[in-house]
């Protein structure tokens, strides 16, 4: 895979004019690596392999070129009348990013004036209305595997006149068990189209997924961000005392936005309750909540409305939440893939960030797991006034062998005044 990139402007990656004008009300400066190397190569044709985390800039990469194709498609004049197909399809592992997708596109196409259709399908609401949407088709659709199934069995839409197809997270979508159903909808598209998959990571599901499937594709690695936007931080406590600690770090440095992740709905709700004791008010996002309660908690806290946010994982992923100033694992993930998705929810797009993970005895042992998967070595500090007790400071104060190369300077062991985040 390559890693070069050579920095461009928008203007030298071929897109019209309407997507220039827009990408300059937006502000988009300057294209992102991976918005470089992808643009061209599907404006191109060229099927396309992309590591890339969120907050890379993947959807534009992909949303962009898309948008074009269809405005210089002869059949976009003529799609009337032509039964319930789908040109471009794009599918997702979860309904927030189904969502989130969908609305930055129609963001990017909003000077088509609304000559392209793009909807969203997913779960957890009304099957009904989203039948009414797909009449007479649609130009892109972001739809979970789940819903679109469920959407073709009701003859609501047909996919034998997919150009492109396009897997966003790729290893998301396997992981949790999409891999028949989307080798279900692959059987039920064309042969010969365009396919882009995206996957921050690459595991063997991934890797088989991508020789069957794409055709001599163009492959880009890159980094989803400036590791040097993203600072991060462990504190070691005494078991029992994490609740203690978060209240103390949310009450002390009032941060405008919380993320707080957990591994379980019902941790979510119990932890809510307990800071709810302490003065502080928290929102719950797991999946047991309706799709609609959902999007109002993500909502609210987007929007400054809801300061703490509890999540399980289902928010590690897909959740794109503006300067975001901290994300804090409560709970280690059982994943050690899953915590640079949980952190890169902060320090996202060349913003600073924070990144928090409270550890006791019981998880120092997993931490350093993640830590070799990651490559990466962090200094474990303790708060004043919550200093774990002897016997844990030992224990995690022995790390692994630090990376070759590493340069990392050591902290002071009690928390600094800002924590690591000016703002």
């Amino acid at each position: 895979m390559t890693n070069v990139t050579i920095p461009v402007n928008f203007t030298e990656l071929g897109l019209i004019s309407p997507l220039l004008a827009r990408l300059t009300e937006l502000d988009y400066q300057q294209p992102t690596p991976i918005q470089s190397q992808a643009i061209p190569s599907v404006l191109a044709g060229h099927d396309l392999i992309a590591g890339a985390n969120t907050g890379s800039g993947k959807t534009a990469a992909f949303a962009l070129p898309l948008l074009q194709h269809l405005q210089s498609d002869m059949s976009l004049a003529e799609k009337n009348g032509k039964g319930n197909y789908v040109s471009r399809l794009i599918l997702v592992p979860t309904r927030e990013l189904a969502k989130q997708v969908a609305d930055s596109i129609k963001s990017y196409a909003v000077h088509f004036n609304g000559a392209i259709k793009i909807l969203a399908v997913f779960g957890g609401v009304s099957v009904n209305t989203q039948m009414l949407a797909l009449r007479g088709g649609t130009d892109i659709l972001v739809a979970t595997p789940g819903r679109l199934l469920d959407l073709i069995s009701s003859n609501a839409v047909k996919l034998d006149k997919v150009k492109t197809l396009v897997l966003d997270e790729a290893d998301r979508m396997l992981s949790l068990g999409f891999a028949d159903e989307i080798a279900e909808l692959l059987a039920l598209m064309p042969k010969k189209k365009q396919v882009l998959l995206f996957s921050a990571t690459f595991p063997e599901q991934v890797k088989t997924l991508t020789q069957e499937l794409l055709n001599n594709p163009i492959e880009i690695q890159v980094q989803s961000a400036d590791a040097s936007t993203l600072v991060q931080r462990v504190f070691t406590v005494n078991k029992g005392q994490k609740t203690a600690v978060l209240e103390h770090l949310v009450k002390q440095y009032q941060w405008r936005q919380a993320l707080i992740f957990v591994n379980s709905k019902n941790s979510c709700n119990h932890l809510a309750d307990k800071l709810l004791k302490r003065g502080i008010t928290a929102e719950v996002f797991h999946g047991d909540k309706a799709q609609g309660a959902r999007s109002r908690v993500l909502d609210g806290f987007k929007n400054g409305e809801v300061d703490v946010l509890i999540a399980t994982d289902i928010a590690a992923r897909g959740l794109d939440i503006e300067k975001l100033p901290v994300v804090i694992n409560f709970d280690l993930p059982r994943s050690p893939a899953d915590y640079m998705h949980r952190i890169g929810r902060s320090g996202r797009a060349g913003e600073v960030g924070l990144a928090i993970s409270l550890i006791d005895h019981e998880d120092y042992h997993h931490f350093k797991v993640i830590e070799k998967k990651h490559k990466i070595w962090l200094e474990r500090e303790q708060i004043e006034g919550f200093e774990a007790n002897e016997d844990v400071a030992i224990a995690v104060d022995k790390p692994m062998a630090k990376p070759e190369g590493s340069g990392k300077k050591k902290r002071k062991n009690k928390a600094s005044s800002n924590m690591g985040f000016e703002g």
